[in-house]
């Protein structure tokens, strides 16, 4: 396991939230039909017990004010995040076209699957998959291998980036936050280490809300 995933799930025992090892899925693959399959570095499930003092908001009802990825539970409320590990291996243009790839998959409809006999009024593969996944996981890059210069070169590079898809919604719906890997690892991923690509001047934590 690496170091990334071990901040995630020390932090979360620490704050008696629940994130296990399982819950860290490591290379996982998107479909996105005819664009190039998204491959963030894993998928994290977290179940967040309570509402951090900055939430305003009591989550130990079950119910959601917005910062959950849709699926509430009793006594906390669901969490989910591609987690990309920059390590300055391409370019910042290239890991820029990461966040495109994200808007597509985001409004990616798979093609229904043929068969001899169809349901009178078949439920639509996107509202099956919604049903899943309510809310399109938040997006965290946390960017290594390079010193102070190169990660706001890269930060920059998301901020031009995320003109492109703002006209769909998708920051408008879906949180994107950076923050360098010597932070993270030094404060742990719930510290207001992580900067909103629109706002890189602004720190909070990765559970922020949508709506900021």
């Amino acid at each position: 396991m690496t170091g990334t995933a071990l901040a995630f799930l020390q932090d979360a025992r620490r704050r008696s939230d629940v994130c296990r090892s399982l819950d860290w899925i490591p290379k996982f693959t998107t479909p996105s039909g005819a664009a190039k399959p998204s491959s963030p570095d894993a998928l994290l499930h977290y179940r967040r017990h309570h509402a951090d003092r900055t939430d305003g908001a009591n989550r130990m009802n079950g119910t959601d004010d917005g910062n959950g990825d849709g699926n509430d539970v009793r006594g906390g409320v669901m969490l989910r995040a591609f987690i990309e590990v920059d390590r300055a291996t391409m370019g910042p243009e290239r890991l820029a076209t990461k966040l495109s790839s994200y808007a597509r998959l985001r409004s990616y409809t798979p093609a229904p699957v043929t068969r001899q006999r169809q349901q009178p009024f078949p439920e639509p593969i996107q509202e099956s998959r919604r049903r899943r996944y309510p809310l399109f996981p938040r997006l965290l890059f946390i960017l290594d291998g390079t010193g102070p210069t190169g990660v706001e070169v890269r930060i920059h590079a998301l901020r031009a980036a995320a003109r492109d898809v703002a006209p769909a919604g998708f920051l408008r719906d879906v949180p994107v936050l950076t923050t360098p890997m010597t932070d993270l690892l030094r404060h742990g991923p719930t510290a207001p280490v992580w900067r909103p690509i629109q706002e890189p001047d602004h720190r909070t934590g990765w559970m922020h809300t949508r709506h900021p």
